[in-house]
């Protein structure tokens, strides 16, 4: 390689194949033939070694940055969205990133793209994964979407230097592709909190749609989705995806104490779910309750006496101000509650149990989503789309 990269795209290709990452030979073939650190920028922010709140800008003569272009890693491209807030060029927040490469290759087998597919791409970003679209698909198949105009130029002009011309729009990934498709193949390479109607308005019968997905409660994990032809697309989880959001998807910054206000007047409650039950480590529980109770967070006090009793507050991520605080006392079969706001955030989340309970308590892998041209509400189901997990809270009394 030149450069002084000592490894190159071949090897990297071996390198996932190793790992049973990459099944594909097709695919093997095109991560081979693909220079990765030709779509890295001159900087990129790792975090910073002394204090991991920040990313710190590195060049191209670190030695690290020759390193991450071909180990599997992601490697963070932008802070900030574009503007570093802190001292030194560093950043806070990463906004976009090359992607690591086993997690891209699993979307790429997920989304089963042949030659002459028209495939829809949201988030050009460096332009790599749009190359590896254009490989397989043939360049003028592809068409991606990128909404940050100067993210936008930069994978242009990394695409126009190899000799690829998908076509490249500026704008929200959300509204998908006007007047171009319908698709044969949807892709996202960020993560959303429910699926854009337009991709599957834009999706043409038998369709794949491949796409980070996550309530903000779980982790998001991959969806594989097929469009039916009458407006709706239906698939499961097939893989944990954790990627950055759509930035119309963002939720709403803040530690607890910029949702939960302890000062205002509360109502009294009684909850017969352990207020634990919200911090259970099961991802399947955890994507249930993500579904149901919209904007779900929480946060656990521990009694400091050794008691095992603890005061769990549970809010709502989406603005309504609702919050809700439960008192677990071990061996109680009922736990005093206090709500707060227009939501009975308890009420939901008990509601929210019972279905998962009456399902089975699916496992991730066992849970199904649909998503809907019309805009209608994501649906969650266990078994078969026409087995929807539903929460209706008992009125209060």
């Amino acid at each position: 390689m030149t450069g002084g990269l000592g490894n190159g795209p071949r090897w990297l290709a071996e390198q996932l194949v190793a790992a049973g990452a990459l099944t594909d030979p097709a695919w093997a073939d095109i991560i081979a033939r693909v220079p990765r650190h030709r779509f890295l920028p001159d900087v990129i922010w790792p975090r910073d070694v002394a204090d991991p709140g920040w990313r710190s800008p590195i060049g191209r003569d670190d030695p690290a940055w020759e390193r991450w272009a071909y180990e599997d890693v992601a490697v963070v491209t932008q802070v900030d969205d574009g503007h570093p807030g802190g001292p030194d060029g560093r950043g806070r927040e990463a906004t976009s990133s090359i992607s690591q490469p086993s997690l891209v290759v699993a979307m790429l087998q997920a989304l089963d793209l042949h030659e002459g597919m028209d495939v829809l791409e949201i988030g050009t970003a460096t332009g790599y994964n749009t190359a590896l679209l254009c490989e397989r698909a043939g360049t003028g198949h592809v068409v991606s979407v990128e909404i940050d105009p100067e993210l936008a130029q930069r994978g242009r002009t990394n695409l126009h230097a190899l000799g690829y011309a998908p076509a490249l729009i500026t704008g929200d990934g959300a509204a998908g592709a006007s007047g171009r498709g319908p698709f044969d193949r949807v892709l996202a390479t960020v993560a959303v909190r429910r699926v854009p109607p337009a991709w599957i308005a834009q999706a043409c019968p038998g369709a794949v749609v491949v796409t980070p997905w996550g309530t903000g409660f779980a982790p998001p994990v991959l969806l594989r989705l097929v469009a039916d032809g009458r407006g709706a697309a239906h698939g499961r989880i097939v893989g944990e995806a954790p990627f950055m959001w759509l930035r119309s998807h963002r939720g709403r910054r803040g530690g607890p104490g910029a949702f939960v206000d302890t000062t205002v007047p509360t109502r009294p409650a009684e909850i017969a779910l352990s207020p634990r039950a919200v911090a259970e480590d099961d991802a399947g529980w955890q994507t249930v309750a993500g579904v149901l109770v919209p904007g779900l967070d929480y946060v656990v006090y521990e009694a400091k006496d050794g008691s095992g009793e603890a005061s769990v507050y549970v809010f709502d991520r989406t603005g309504t101000g609702s919050w809700a605080l439960g008192e677990y006392v071990p061996g109680a079969v009922a736990f005093e509650a206090r709500v707060r706001g227009p939501r009975d955030l308890w009420a939901e989340i008990e509601a929210a149990r019972r279905s998962w309970e009456q399902a089975g308590r699916p496992s991730l892998r066992e849970l199904g989503v649909s998503a809907f041209a019309d805009g209608a509400p994501m649906r969650l189901w266990a078994g078969d789309p026409d087995h929807a997990l539903e929460a209706h809270p008992v009125p209060a009394a």
